[in-house]
């Protein structure tokens, strides 16, 4: 196509008005290593790199188009396309190239601090057993038509998440689930996107400072700017900051909430009668949600009130979409999240059959109060918390992790999370010193594999062993590389390795 076609949404000038009408482009590129003669290179601004010092290497590379903020230095037979915001420009530029696939889905984002991938997942699964083709992009990848491939970021790159929608329609899918971070709408990359419906989840602080949001109330307008770009809203109303988050939308809103015997506002979507169950090592929560159309009993085998409220964002979602009562209730009593409040249920033999075993993403000191409480309301006999930090974060992050699960918890394993270049005796030697200031003992491991083989080996009966921290990560990222690893494949093998003591001892003892 030609360089104009590209532009056809954007506000620019140029270099050179008859090269933009007259030069073919195949492709866009910001990456100067992939710049070709039939690419536009797009110059973007980052947190630690600006693409405009990398444009004379692409065009070194063949490439003659480029997308820029500001006029550079280069040579005459270049055509330098000036725009006010190459992000925005990306996202409108990609859009084009890829024929505005995202005109023919219905594209379902999900913002909030927490709960993001939980009610996107739900929706999806809804969505897809109630016979709607749907996709899924967020923190555990993209998922189309069952098969998920990883992505570098939970929005994606402008260019990347054009590139799958286009495969997405390709593909007969005709709805989209997307979490839609801050950094996301901070950088741009879902300018130019239509959303049919928008959600709402929660928020708190998070993601402030560093080469993320300077301040709460950049945060919090980045959430909100998704509403502005809504047909149709769906918001937390409990949440705090709701009035914050729905004040400048421009969607046609619904709410949801919880009726805890306390008066409220009323919701178009509420749950009541909140009840916890748990079903051999599976813990789960009943509730009755009542709407305009009457009340309907759901089943999660999730526990959480939190959980509850991701249901709920869930279910107004999918009778935004037309589904029937009886479809979502079968849907949601099927769902599981990958990564978030995940039951490992052992195999039978390992002596862990009243033991429950909980992968969770809880990486910071709200989610993982969050989680302790709600694991505390089934009343184990220990809450035992396995948990580390990431490398590069904040001692404050450590202390509050730290006092979090120490003041919480019965048992706590420090251990490694994703220390990269920084050295994990250090990280954990952070958090100690916080467990070490409340009464919870603890023990510490450099290697979480090892850390894992001693919950399991140690777990007893009553137990509940929360696996923090990892959720769906299949990697550790360790002095700048990604070594696999997967939380869940690693409990199972340390429940393998218990299973074959316990066999060993009964042999030995027949024997003897």
């Amino acid at each position: 196509m030609y360089l104009k076609d590209l532009l056809a949404d954007i506000d620019f000038t140029a270099t050179d008005d008859a090269k933009v009408s007259s030069l073919e482009v195949s492709d866009i590129t910001y990456d100067s290593r992939l710049a070709t003669a039939d690419k536009l290179f797009v110059c973007l601004i980052g947190a630690v790199s600006d693409g405009h010092n990398y444009a004379s290497g692409a065009y070194s590379c063949g490439c003659r188009a480029f997308m820029v903020q500001r006029r550079l230095e280069l040579p005459s037979d270049a055509v330098q396309v000036i725009v006010s915001d190459t992000r925005a420009a990306l996202a409108l530029a990609s859009a084009a190239l890829f024929g505005y696939p995202a005109r023919s889905l219905a594209v379902i984002g999900v913002t909030g601090t927490k709960g993001k991938t939980t009610t996107a997942s739900l929706l999806a699964d809804v969505l897809n057993h109630g016979g709607i083709n749907t996709a899924y992009i967020g923190t555990t990848g993209i998922t189309i038509n069952g098969v998920t491939t990883p992505t570098v970021n939970t929005t994606p790159e402008s260019y990347e998440l054009h590139k799958a929608f286009r495969k997405m329609v390709e593909g007969g899918v005709s709805c989209v689930v997307m979490e839609v971070s801050s950094q996301g709408i901070y950088m741009r990359r879902v300018v130019g996107i239509h959303f049919h419906i928008g959600i709402f989840t929660n928020l708190s602080r998070d993601h402030i400072g560093g080469v993320e949001h300077p301040t709460f109330e950049h945060y919090m307008a980045c959430k909100a700017e998704l509403f502005r770009q809504c047909r149709y809203g769906i918001f937390n109303a409990d949440d705090p900051h709701f009035t914050d988050m729905v004040k400048n939308s421009r969607s046609i809103n619904a709410t949801y909430g919880v009726i805890d015997g306390h008066e409220r506002e009323k919701r178009d979507f509420s749950a009541r009668d909140i009840r916890q169950f748990r079903s051999g090592n599976v813990l789960g929560v009943r509730f009755v949600c009542r709407s305009v159309t009457g009340e309907t009993q759901y089943t999660l085998s999730m526990p959480g009130e939190f959980n509850v409220y991701n249901a709920l964002a869930a279910i107004a979602a999918a009778k935004r979409m037309k589904l029937e009562d009886h479809v979502i209730v079968e849907a949601l009593a099927k769902a599981r999240v990958r990564g978030r409040f995940e039951v490992v249920t052992p195999e039978k033999g390992c002596g862990l059959d009243d033991v429950v075993t909980i992968i969770d993403y809880a990486h910071n000191a709200v989610s993982m109060r969050a989680a302790i409480e709600t694991l505390r309301k089934y009343q184990p006999k220990r809450i035992v918390v396995l948990f580390g930090s990431v490398g590069g974060r904040t001692q404050l992050r450590r202390a509050e992790l730290g006092e979090t699960a120490g003041s919480l918890a019965d048992f706590c394993i420090i251990t490694s999370d994703n220390p990269n270049f920084e050295p994990p005796e250090d990280i954990i030697r952070d958090i100690e010193k916080s467990v070490a200031a409340t009464s919870c003992p603890y023990v510490t491991f450099v290697d979480r594999r090892e850390a894992v083989r001693y919950a399991i080996d140690h777990a007893l009966s009553g137990d509940c062993i929360l696996f923090a921290g990892k959720g769906h990560e299949d990697y550790q990222l360790i002095d700048g590389a990604h070594t696999h690893y997967v939380e869940r494949e690693e409990i199972l093998a340390a429940e393998d390795e218990r299973r074959a003591r316990i066999l060993a001892d009964a042999a030995a003892r027949i024997q003897g």
